[in-house]
């Protein structure tokens, strides 16, 4: 049998399947033109079915977390199929979520617990499941245009694989700021279930662009007057040397591997954070915190001294 692959394929589920009746089986239907697809085999039993399809919820997104779907709720950049919540919950936090999706006119679905597991895939849903359509990544011009202070500040990340990281990051440069995130296309995780739960909701406000080639994408951020400072644990600059204030490009290297060569070949700047330990360098998530928030720190105190 032949599973949807589009990310505009929607995974229904009713009411709990065991206790689902003939009527009421989980079937698949394709978002964009409505055609029903073939259900689940029924030759198994419904519980049996669930697990079968468990490939398809894998595909879909899916958002979990009370953070994350109330943020999503809020930012309004994505269009929400519907919203399941936890029958064993009745606390204030998923009523504010009831609420709030009855006022955005999205449909609720109370699941039980097995579902609700099912559908994050492992992930600690604290109770709520939303289907969406995906993340829409904006354009690198767009990123640039929409500068949320006197000087551009960019987050640039050279191939982060792992989604928690990836969320980290969204959440901290959403907090110090950051106009948006520069991502590539491939050997990089995209902004996934798991990363909005992650970034606690950040990354539904925060501008992700997707980018071909991040080596050609930093020289169109040069062409636009942005300085780019590659973090790098071999430089022999302070990362708290640098003067900030002005536009600039923060750029971070996967995870256990660095900054790329040919990336590493177009900063402008190459710095590194002190390390006094043993251990030669930091999560990646944990050294963008430090220097965007040297960052602010700059920006901060030379806005106070024109004061």
């Amino acid at each position: 049998m032949a599973w949807p692959r589009s990310p505009l394929e929607i995974f229904q589920i009713g009411s709990d399947p065991r206790h689902a009746t003939s009527g009421a089986k989980a079937r698949i239907f394709r978002r964009r033109d409505s055609a029903r697809l073939k259900p689940c085999p029924s030759t198994k039993p419904v519980s049996d079915r669930f697990d079968l399809c468990r490939d398809t919820l894998e595909r879909v997104n899916v958002l979990y977390g009370i953070n994350t779907v109330t943020e999503a709720l809020k930012a309004r950049g994505r269009a929400f199929e519907w919203v399941g919540v936890a029958k064993e919950r009745n606390d204030i936090r998923l009523k504010r979520i009831i609420d709030d999706c009855r006022k955005a006119g999205v449909p609720v679905r109370v699941l039980s617990r097995v579902e609700l597991d099912r559908m994050a895939v492992a992930g600690a849903h604290q109770g709520v499941v939303a289907v969406t359509s995906s993340k829409q990544y904006t354009d690198l011009d767009d990123l640039v245009a929409a500068r949320r202070g006197e000087h551009s500040l960019i987050v640039v990340l050279d191939g982060i694989e792992d989604p928690h990281n990836l969320g980290a990051i969204l959440r901290t440069a959403d907090a110090a700021g950051a106009d948006g995130v520069m991502i590539p296309e491939r050997r990089s995780v995209g902004v996934t279930g798991a990363v909005a739960k992650a970034s606690a909701g950040a990354s539904e406000h925060l501008p992700v662009a997707k980018v071909t080639n991040i080596s050609r994408a930093i020289e169109d951020l040069k062409s636009k007057d942005l300085w780019i400072v590659g973090l790098d644990e071999r430089a022999q600059q302070s990362y708290d040397a640098v003067d900030y204030k002005m536009h600039c490009a923060i750029v971070l290297g996967a995870e256990g591997k660095g900054l790329h060569d040919l990336v590493r070949k177009h900063c402008d700047f190459l710095v590194s954070i002190p390390m006094l330990g043993q251990v030669p360098s930091l999560n990646v998530s944990v050294a963008a915190g430090v220097v965007l928030y040297e960052i602010v720190r700059q920006r901060r105190l030379g806005a106070s001294k024109e004061v």
